[in-house]
């Protein structure tokens, strides 16, 4: 295969303000709407094979107005569930826990169905996405590329195990709402391509208009 290409989600609500979202599925904002829509060009000239996309709303809706087709919805690539730390900021957070980092420490226990993830499960669930994309990109053409459209916090720790480090290694990639970064190799061994590619917000495309109520 070519390259694996990993993008985060336009921005939302809750990433403009830094609350941590997990499974709250919130849409994006109409900056956000501009930032997917600006990485059509990111990607022009691009031969992505396959598309793998988060379920959640706003992963489904950044890769759309990117123009990636045919996008196969992959739960593996949810953001890290953050149990008792959903909708809570960090800063928030050290009230309490001044130390507190999530690479290392994890989240706080939340509720049945959302009971939160540790560093290492993150790590885990990162393995199998990768897995996946070895077994896509097996027999593929060299320039054959493979999207992962996601959320931060997982594409970072995704990002440590490529390259060989624990899911902590995160921590040394920074991700904008609407970066694109690449992964590929160079002489056999695994590299960043690109990291966290964005558009200044002063070149992002222009909203689009309001469609007028019908009659």
């Amino acid at each position: 295969m070519g390259e694996l290409i990993l993008i985060r989600h336009g921005e939302t609500e809750w990433s403009r303000s830094g609350q941590h979202t997990s499974h709250t599925d919130l849409p994006l904002t109409p900056l956000g709407e501009r930032q997917a829509r600006a990485l059509a060009p990111l990607l022009a000239g691009r031969n992505i094979a396959l598309t793998l996309v988060s379920p959640a709303a706003r992963a489904r809706r950044t890769a759309e107005l990117a123009g990636l087709t045919g996008p196969v919805i992959t739960p593996e690539l949810h953001e890290w569930d953050y149990g008792g730390y959903e909708g809570v900021t960090t800063d928030e957070i050290h009230r309490t826990r001044p130390d507190w980092n999530l690479w290392t420490d994890g989240v706080a226990a939340g509720p049945a169905d959302h009971p939160g993830e540790t560093p290492a499960e993150v790590g885990a669930r990162a393995d199998e996405v990768l897995a996946k994309v070895a077994a896509a990109a097996a027999g593929r053409a060299a320039d054959e590329d493979i999207a992962l459209v996601a959320h931060s916090h997982f594409l970072r720790v995704l990002t440590a195990r490529y390259l060989g480090l624990t899911p902590a290694g995160g921590t040394l990639f920074q991700l904008a709402t609407g970066a694109v970064s690449r992964l590929g190799t160079e002489h056999g061994k695994p590299v960043i391509t690109a990291l966290n590619v964005t558009w200044p917000e002063s070149l992002l495309p222009k909203a689009e208009p309001e469609t007028a109520p019908g009659p």
